[in-house]
């Protein structure tokens, strides 16, 4: 729950039911948990896996000494950082992501985990994501395959040919 709060916080989603905490519901349409944050951030592959425990742990104790220094009172019901408000929770991220932070690295690896879910659908294979309807690609207006499961760009992203193709170039694209 911290760390869906915490991925949250880089991009917000709208609450998956009315009494989603994790959630802050800022926004709307999918954020980054929605986008799989969670599942990039377990998967071996990334190397922080290991480490998520001991992050989630060092980030209720950053929310519990931020809310003293703030004077709040947290509900114990929940994580810490997730009883923060999302004002409060966009703060202490600042805080913690700031240079010269002793502990910077750690948390801007997991912002970047977030938004790399959000941004890359990292953790799964583009044609899936796109099915299931990844919330990041498809804002982003990622193009779907054509129906052979191909991509093709019939227009240039620019509105212009940028660089003629090399003329010993195929026609699928291959250099002969």
């Amino acid at each position: 729950m911290t760390l869906e709060a915490f991925a949250d916080t880089i991009i917000p989603g709208e609450k998956r039911s009315p009494d989603d905490r994790a959630i802050a519901g800022v926004s709307e349409g999918g954020g980054a948990v929605a986008a799989g944050a969670i599942e990039l951030l377990e998967w071996d592959a990334t190397g922080v896996s290991e480490g998520l425990g001991p992050l989630s742990a060092a980030l209720n104790g950053h929310a519990t000494a931020y809310a003293h220094e703030l004077g709040l009172t947290l509900d114990e019901s929940v994580p810490p950082f997730v009883a923060l408000g999302f004002p409060e929770r966009t703060a202490l991220v600042e805080r913690l992501t700031k240079p010269g932070h002793p502990e910077k690295d750690g948390w801007v690896l997991l912002a970047l985990f977030s938004n790399m879910a959000y941004d890359s659908a990292a953790h799964m294979s583009i044609t899936d994501a796109l099915e299931q309807g990844h919330p990041g690609l498809l804002s982003m207006g990622f193009a779907k395959p054509d129906t052979d499961g191909l991509w093709r760009f019939p227009n240039y992203s620019y509105g212009r040919v940028l660089a003629k193709s090399h003329p010993d170039t195929t026609e699928s694209g291959s250099l002969a």
